[in-house]
């Protein structure tokens, strides 16, 4: 199926800003801001990576001023690769977000989010290594055990606003050091902003000199079809019970314009038919709550109406079968 010129393209920041305050750091999405006319510009990949669930798609939002990548409180909601893009005067910043690298649950799906981590990696200029402010465990070890030796790596310690005690931050952040050579350690909150501006100075600094890797505008190097799929699937694992969403996929079966309004018919795959019946609910009340809050915020990052259809259709085994991963963009 042949996407139309519209979706096809990359999402621009003729999208309307999120709501988020002055912390929002996105020159671009506003008229009137400068280009980009240093004469020593840098730009560069910066992969995003730490074990799920510790706030890597939260800290890319904030750092471009956009909701992009899909979030909840669930570990493993990011199965893809996003890139967010911040351009500013001196730099410009292809932010990587990545699935939770981790080793607990096999199959031919958690293969290939590991390999998104490990393809991220390999191509970014700057690592960020996140880690939940003192929890440092197996599991991050095993994220940091992947970094490679020949790119700079910057520790982010996230969610510094939940700590009861702040004395307790430079200890640990002593003893995380002391696994690695960090080229900085900066202490952030995604959900608050805290600490962005210092991670961005700290970034900048090690960026490569180069020109702009994509258009001034450019926002994201994923489709609207794509970020279309990526909102239905968020609202699986905001609104379901604890086991159903990891058993779901989204997809986009058609995604039509016809000047700002965009028509979208999707299909959310599940493995069992008690699986459909939970996601339809009574009276198909829960469908209608998920493709509701998908719609509303597809339009508000789309900056047009949105005609949603949503049906749910049982494919057993889906995330072992090599055809229709490779489908949905996992392999």
């Amino acid at each position: 199926m042949c996407d139309s010129r519209a979706e096809r393209s990359h999402a621009r920041r003729r999208f309307q800003p999120a709501q988020c305050g002055a912390e929002c750091r996105a020159p671009g999405l506003r008229s009137g801001r400068r280009s980009v006319t240093a004469l020593h510009h840098r730009a560069g990949h910066v992969a995003l990576v730490g074990r799920p669930n510790v706030g890597k798609s939260t800290l890319l939002n904030k750092l471009v001023g956009q909701k992009l990548s899909i979030t909840s409180p669930r570990p493993q909601t990011t199965r893809h690769r996003v890139a967010g893009i911040l351009t500013q005067a001196h730099a410009q910043f292809v932010f990587l977000d990545t699935p939770g690298w981790q080793k607990r649950h096999p199959g031919r799906l958690n293969r290939a989010l590991n390999r998104v981590v490990a393809e991220a990696l390999d191509g970014a200029d700057v690592v960020v290594l996140v880690a939940e402010a003192l929890r440092f465990g197996a599991e991050d070890r095993a994220v940091l055990a992947q970094l490679p030796d020949n790119r700079p790596a910057v520790l982010a310690i996230n969610k510094v606003d939940a700590l009861a005690d702040k004395a307790r931050l430079l200890p640990f952040i002593a003893e995380v050091s002391g696994l690695r050579e960090f080229a900085e350690v900066v202490p952030v909150s995604a959900r608050s902003g805290r600490g962005i501006d210092e991670l961005l100075r700290a970034l900048g600094g090690l960026l490569p000199e180069s020109p702009l890797l994509y258009p001034e505008d450019e926002l994201t190097d994923r489709s609207e079809r794509f970020l279309a799929g990526e909102f239905l699937r968020e609202k699986l694992f905001r609104l379901l019970g604890e086991e159903v969403p990891y058993a779901t996929a989204v997809e986009i079966e058609t995604f039509e314009t016809a000047g700002e309004l965009r028509r979208i018919g999707a299909s959310i795959l599940v493995d069992k038919p008690g699986q459909k019946a939970m996601i339809i609910g009574k009276g198909g009340q829960k469908l209608k709550e998920i493709a509701t809050q998908a719609r509303q915020d597809m339009e508000r990052l789309f900056g047009g109406k949105v005609y949603l259809e949503v049906w749910v259709r049982v494919r057993r085994g889906w995330s072992e079968d090599v055809l229709t991963l490779r489908r949905l963009g996992y392999e």
